[in-house]
């Protein structure tokens, strides 16, 4: 399918050339075949066919400093001739292929067969002569009218298993639905730069068109191929295309060629876009993977194998949820997977206790109906087998048999996945609203969990809005914006020339919005910050910068974290240079020799002259919260001419022009969400890049340290002293030693916040193990987000490279909007908890029912049709109503649960229990003195196939109705009084109550043969309504016992040490499955293999359940499929549709390849 797409597309886009022969110098064809070409290649081969770059953009109609003229007409032809810029994402699955998915579940099959048995046999009518000799079996059977409706059991159930798979494929369905719509929201977020008719422009990636002219930056995702005209100290992370984790450094006369969907990790420059779309390198490996062909599956795999990495990197941040393949791949080539989420790994585990419970009940009831049954029939009456009897007896086992299975569906709690997803989803979707835009599902659950968060200073803490308010300019120190007629000329040139020059051209302030307002900053905030002195200084920056355009620079040595500083070299009209720099003010110092006096001319700067100016100048400025930037410049002779790429000798005896001090005021509302945290008992720590006082400023200021308090202030140098032995290796016990007290690390490298972050992550030192979010915006924070249970990416002043690592995006930058998330995180968590305690009270109760009802009197008491009924109330209707509950700020007050705390509290299995003995008390009153309560004939021991009593009605009326308003007591489950407490707050919990309880009256009154109904009058309904009450009323006698005087009760679906291992033990590409998991999907089959052995195309069906062989070592690669897919593997086989269904789009297959790895 793949190849075929691409000659459908040479095909067409062969005839578009013929067409456009004259229109454009170059063919699709050219390009492609020259963007395959890498390094010297390249440059002999542009040289050979067009000269040089400029003659290739004269072949494409453009021009190199000017771009595309903006003309509709001009684009719309390239994007005809040479493609658009996207890929098309690969169709979603259809309602029907979701119903089939659903249909897959074990425990369903084995009732549809079930079924579909009772209905064959019911049709079934044994010869007339011998029925009397079957005895008591045929008894019933009698009554014509009876008889006919035997198939209405099988079909009912069939029915109800049909609305079961339904309900699953729409709520699948929707997901997808919602997932895609946020995908299309992130890819319409994606914007680059672009020069079209002189000026720089934003446009929408997929607008770019070849023959753009294409500004790159630091931190970029390239989304198009495209050749290097200009650059700047430009280094590329090829390695999503390559596999090569080296940098490679960009250069027109090197290596010009740029591919789309690898990183800018440093530098500047401009390119013309070459290839977009479907004929970009990536587009290309897209298609060959049949990104828009299904029939492709088998080949994609081999070729995903092929090309891991490679393949999936294209659409930036296009993952949905982190559902996308190349997320997966990207994981793989990148690090191993982070563990499971907190959730996943007690819900697996709670899932598996239960499901082997529910297995172990269902075969003994099964095993004690026959055996009764055989005994009754062929032991004590002592009647021989006929063979016309065999039919009347298969139906009786065929019952049992349904009974058994009912008994496992209602054991098995296959909503729980179901609660899990739409708690996400849903808390997903109302973040977007609080400005958190969740990539990765699970992200959201595990941030309820954080007991630190790690910040970063500059625009999450503070407004990223940089202004100068002091300067140190000839010999004075100005405590505000000096009068420019106050400063040395010749200062004053050098300064405005310094600044203007040596700043990315990107970077600018525009007019406000709006009139009153501040106007506009545009590119880096720091840079903004001093052409806004310029500005201050009534002086010009555009000017200088026409004066020299970005192409006459000489030499850029381009910001990055390890030289924290900038310097920019130009050719002065004698034939001599001059390098401008600047950067932090303690590593520029350091490397000044002169500096600029009072009247404008340079003298000596000795070290001990530099000390005084840290102790009177840099320091003062620091402890108000400024960042010093200091500005310098140095002069070179024509010849000789100096050895550019020996920066450590260029950048050196430089002489000071001034120092200034640029404030960045905290965010109104940053000490507030700080002080919340830490109520909530998270800690905040800040990492940044700013000078050590600044940031201990800074964070008296946000109120994460007090006067006082027993902490650590420490900067990177000190920080690795401290935690690396002599031979420089990093020691566990030494990190021990200081990150708990530590609160401010400042002038961090982006190593240094990886190594904090894994430390704490690490550490064994505190009862918990720590879950730690962090916050990045540059290219170099990838690792340290990564790592992190949480990454928070800025979504304003954030790089692609950062989003792209991260598993959430701030989309307004803002500390506090983490808060939200942390309260969003512990909903969800308690809202699962809500659900499970509802969920258990049924199952307990319904599985002991149906378990000694059928011992008793041979027939439960709960039809299968009931049961199935009551499964759907409790699963799909109880997962929406407690899954929705809006968060409130009561959620904050608590510390964070942690991953050794049980998932049923105690308070919680008080509950469970407590509810559990009310309603089975109840229902075995009314199963064995019913009929002289109510005066009416015992349903009991009813002959095969008899009317529907309503002894059995009155029964299974009062277990819904109990079931509903303990529904209500779920919503509390902390032990509080008031179950009632914002109930009108979330309209979905009254509907759905209000609605369950409609759709009840009507199964009793009118639900019949079917539902093993007998319509009630209004007094026994009132009793039901009463009994069911009794539930609200009980539920305050549970709360006033004390938990502690129940020692007994243990919480259940705990994590223990065990089932964390260190990732140190895990082995670089595999990881162990911890027991749990392998003993889950060993439960789940047990039936199936006593059906056949279908195990190995379960597998198959399964691929993404990680290609585990049940026997074997159970190892998988590493990072096969991305987190959020662990939420769905909990309950039972249905779920493939859910995870495949929270996969986006594109990936379905692709996390099937992952499986197999």
């Amino acid at each position: 399918m793949g190849d075929m797409t691409n000659s459908v597309f040479y095909a067409k886009n062969q005839r578009n050339e013929a067409n456009h022969a004259g229109e454009f110098g170059c063919t699709l064809e050219e390009l492609r075949s020259l963007m395959e070409l890498r390094g010297s290649e390249a440059v002999i081969k542009i040289r050979e066919d067009y000269g040089d770059t400029d003659g290739l953009c004269r072949r494409l109609k453009t021009s190199p400093t000017d771009g595309l003229p903006n003309n509709a007409a001009d684009l719309d032809k390239r994007k005809e001739v040479y493609g658009q810029n996207f890929i098309p994402p690969k169709k979603p699955k259809t309602f029907l292929q979701l119903i089939w998915e659903a249909l897959q579940d074990v425990t369903l099959i084995i009732l549809e067969l079930a079924a579909i048995i009772s209905l064959g046999l019911s049709f079934y009518q044994p010869p007339g002569e011998g029925i009397e000799a079957c005895g008591s079996a045929s008894a019933g059977v009698e009554d014509e009218g009876e008889s006919e409706a035997g198939w209405i059991e099988g079909a009912a159930i069939l029915l109800s298993v049909a609305c079961v798979v339904i309900v699953t494929a729409f709520n699948d369905w929707s997901k997808e639905k919602q997932f895609r719509g946020l995908q299309s929201r992130i890819e319409q977020e994606q914007k680059f730069s672009v020069v079209r008719a002189g000026t720089v422009i934003q446009i929408l990636v997929a607008d770019i068109v070849t023959g753009d002219i294409a500004q790159v930056k630091y931190g970029d995702l390239l989304p198009a191929d495209g050749i290097l005209i200009q650059g700047n100290d430009l280094k590329i992370d090829e390695s999503s295309l390559t596999g090569e984790s080296d940098h490679v450094s960009k250069a027109p006369d090197k290596d010009p060629m740029l591919l789309s969907g690898t990183h800018v990790m440093e530098g500047s420059g401009r390119m013309v876009v070459t290839a977009v779309g479907v004929n970009s390198q990536t587009g290309i490996i897209f298609t060959l993977l049949g990104a828009g062909g299904e029939e492709e599956e088998k080949k994609e795999k081999k070729a995903k194998k092929q090309d891991g990495a490679a393949a999936m990197e294209m659409q930036p941040l296009k993952s949905a949820e982190g559902g996308d393949g190349d997320e997966k791949e990207k994981k793989k080539a990148n690090m191993h997977k982070k563990e499971k989420s907190v959730l996943q790994g007690k819900l697996t585990k709670l899932a598996v206790q239960i499901g082997k419970a529910g297995l172990v009940m269902s075969a003994i009831t099964v095993i004690i109906l026959v055996l009764y049954f055989a005994i009754e029939k062929f032991v004590i009456e002592k009647k021989p087998w006929l063979p016309e009897c065999t039919p009347v007896y298969i139906q009786y086992f065929v019952k049992f048999f349904i009974i058994g299975v009912t008994v496992l569906v209602v054991a098995v709690p296959e909503g729980l996945p179901l609660a899990v997803t739409i708690s996400l989803a849903y808390s997903v979707k109302k973040m977007m609203k609080d400005n958190n835009l969740v990539r990765h599902l699970d992200a959201c659950e595990t941030m309820g969990n954080a007991t630190a968060i790690c910040s970063d200073k500059t625009g999450t803490l503070t407004t990223n809005r940089m202004t100068v308010v002091q300067a140190y300019v000839g010999d004075t120190h100005y405590k505000e914006i000096p009068d420019p007629d106050a400063l040395p000329a010749k200062t004053l040139d050098l300064m405005i020339h310094s600044i203007s020059i040596n700043s990315a051209y990107t970077t600018k302030i525009l007019p406000p919005d709006k009139d009153g307002g501040l106007p506009r900053q545009v590119g880096n905030k720091t840079e903004c910050g001093l052409l806004g002195f310029i500005l201050d200084l009534k002086r010009d920056y555009q000017p200088i910068r026409n004066q020299i355009p970005e192409e006459k620079l000489y030499k850029v040595y381009t910001f990055n974290s390890v030289r924290k500083s900038m310097s920019t070299v130009t050719k002065l009209p004698n034939g001599s240079f001059r390098m401008y720099s600047k950067g932090a003010s303690e590593i520029i110092l350091k490397k000044c020799s002169y500096i600029l006096n009072a009247v404008g001319e340079p003298r000596v700067f000795r070290p001990r002259d530099r000390d005084e100016m840290v102790k009177k100048v840099i320091e003062p400025m620091a402890c108000e919260g400024l960042r010093t930037i200091c500005i310098a410049y140095r002069d070179f002779p024509a010849s000789p001419e100096p050895d550019w790429d020996n920066e450590n000798d260029i950048v050196k005896d430089l002489t000071c022009i001034c120092v200034v001090g640029i404030e960045d005021p905290v965010r109104p509302e940053v000490p507030e969400a700080i002080r919340k945290c830490q109520r909530a008992g998270i800690t905040v720590r800040m990492v940044t890049g700013d000078n050590i006082n600044t940031a201990r400023a800074i964070a008296i200021k946000c109120g994460i340290i007090h006067p006082g308090e027993d902490f650590l202030c420490i900067d990177g140098k000190e920080f690795n002293r401290r935690i690396r032995n002599e031979k420089g290796e990093v020691e566990q016990e030494r990190i021990d030693k200081v990150w708990p007290k530590l609160r401010v690390l400042a002038r961090s490298s982006p190593t240094d916040k990886h190594t904090l972050v894994k430390g704490i992550i690490d550490s064994t030192q505190v009862g918990q193990r720590q879950v730690v979010a962090v916050t990045g915006d540059g290219t170099n924070d990838g690792p340290a987000l990564k790592k992190a249970d949480v990454g928070f990416a800025m979504g304003i002043a954030g790089t692609d490279v950062a989003k792209e690592a991260s598993d959430i995006i701030l989309t307004d930058d803002n500390f506090s909007s983490i808060v939200k998330a942390v309260m969003w995180g512990r909903n969800v968590y308690d809202s699962i908890s809500k659900f499970l305690q509802f969920q258990l009270t049924v199952n307990v109760v319904a599985v002991i029912v149906a378990f000694t009802g059928a011992c008793i009197t041979q027939d439960s008491p709960l039809k299968a049709v009931q049961m199935l009924w009551v499964n759907l109330i409790m699963d799909t209707f109880a997962s929406l109503a407690l899954a929705t509950e809006p968060p409130t700020e009561s959620l904050l007050m608590r510390r964070p649960y942690g991953r050794n705390k049980p998932l049923i509290s105690r308070t919680m299995m008080k509950n469970i229990l407590g509810h559990g003995i009310y309603q089975l008390v109840i229902i075995f009153t009314l199963l064995f003195a019913g009929e002289q309560i109510f005066d009416i004939d015992s349903g009991r021991n009813a002959p095969l196939h008899a009317p529907a009593s309503e002894h059995y009605t009155i029964i299974f009326n009062t277990f819904v109705m109990m079931q509903l308003f303990n529904e209500i007591n779920a919503r509390k489950i902390h032990g509080e009084r008031n179950v009632f407490d914002g109930i009108f707050r979330n309209p979905i919990f009254c509907s759905i109550v209000l609605g369950t309880l409609g759709i009840q009256i009507i199964i009793v009154q009118f639900g019949g043969k079917p539902f093993s109904c007998s319509p009630l009058d209004v007094d026994k309904w009132l009793w039901c309504l009463f009994i069911g009450l009794g539930e609200l009323l009980w539920g305050q006698v549970i709360a006033t016992i004390p938990k502690n005087s129940l020692k007994f009760l243990k919480g259940a679906g705990q994590l223990t040490h065990k089932d964390e291992m260190p990732e140190e033990e895990m082995n670089e590409d595999t990881e162990e499955i911890d027991h749990s998991e392998r003993e889950l999907r060993r439960g789940q089959i047990l039936w199936f293999r006593g059906l056949n052995r279908i195990q190995t195309q379960m597998e198959v069906v399964n691929t993404f359940k990680s290609g585990t062989s049940f026997q074997g070592a159970l190892r998988r690669q590493s990072s096969t499929t991305s987190q959020h897919q662990d939420v769905t593997n909990i309950s039972s086989p249905s779920q493939v549709s859910l995870s495949n269904a929270l996969s986006s789009p594109t990936s379905t297959s692709a996390a099937a390849t992952a499986g197999q790895g």
